[in-house]
């Protein structure tokens, strides 16, 4: 099976189950033809309202998954069924390192401080010794070394680069990099490097499971995601009710 398109607030998601999302990156791998992941939740569709390059970059996304129980929640509100589940970045993440230990794919991590990125190189390496990693660079760069890191990766020919900065920054960089040369998959993953560094804690298994995961990390930074949590979703709310009230 592969990967079914559905369209919510104007952005084409990918519809599928964990295993298809897998196949498709698979896939595009193996094509070497440079890709784009992107997560999409009720914080990057409040951003799209804001950037309208943004808004460009994510709607011509290779791979575009629902990152968020907002999404599900969208989807029901809207009747837009078939987004029956969240594909969460970091779980994303972890399933394509499992394919890259697998398959002898080559990965390459660029985002976060050094400390956090050399300790999660550890523990990944821990629990996929056989992964090769290729490089990694901190996301500690200005635009004018983006030439540089375009130059590294198109020779260091990474299968995987998963990207660990700020949006927009981060979508604005992965296409930069694709129209340079580089011929990888690249796919954003917010702050997965600080979690899988164990910097940072994830939410128990039983909140993930009641869609409380957000609420987990809202107490872990309160002053960081409040805005995000409560005034942004309030704004997503408000989308929801418009394009509810268009169909």
């Amino acid at each position: 099976m592969s990967l079914k398109k559905e369209y919510l607030l104007d952005i084409p998601l990918d519809i599928g189950s964990m295993n298809e999302f897998v196949l498709e990156v698979d896939k595009k791998i193996n094509l070497h033809k440079g890709s784009h992941i992107i997560g999409v939740n009720a914080d990057k569709i409040n951003q799209l309202q804001k950037y309208d390059e943004l808004k460009r970059i994510v709607k011509n996304a290779d791979i575009i998954h629902p990152d968020g129980v907002s999404m599900v929640f969208a989807s029901k509100i809207l009747k837009k069924d078939r987004i029956f589940e969240r594909i969460a970045g970091i779980d994303l993440m972890q399933e394509l390192l499992c394919l890259a230990e697998k398959k002898n794919y080559t990965v390459y991590f660029l985002g976060a401080k050094e400390e956090v990125l050399e300790k999660m190189q550890t523990e990944i390496s821990s629990k996929y010794p056989g992964l090769i990693i290729v490089g990694s660079r901190n996301g500690y760069f200005d635009k004018k070394d983006w030439k540089q890191i375009a130059t590294n990766l198109a020779n260091l020919k990474p299968d995987l680069v998963f990207v660990g900065i700020t949006s927009p920054k981060k979508e604005y960089l992965i296409e930069y990099l694709l129209a340079n040369d580089v011929h990888s998959v690249f796919m954003g993953v917010g702050g997965s490097f600080d979690v899988l560094s164990g910097n940072k804690k994830r939410a128990p298994l039983w909140l993930q499971k009641m869609n409380l995961e957000w609420l987990f990390r809202l107490i872990q930074e309160p002053k960081r995601l409040f805005l995000r949590y409560f005034i942004g979703n309030l704004k997503f709310l408000k989308s929801i009710v418009h394009e509810k009230i268009k169909t």
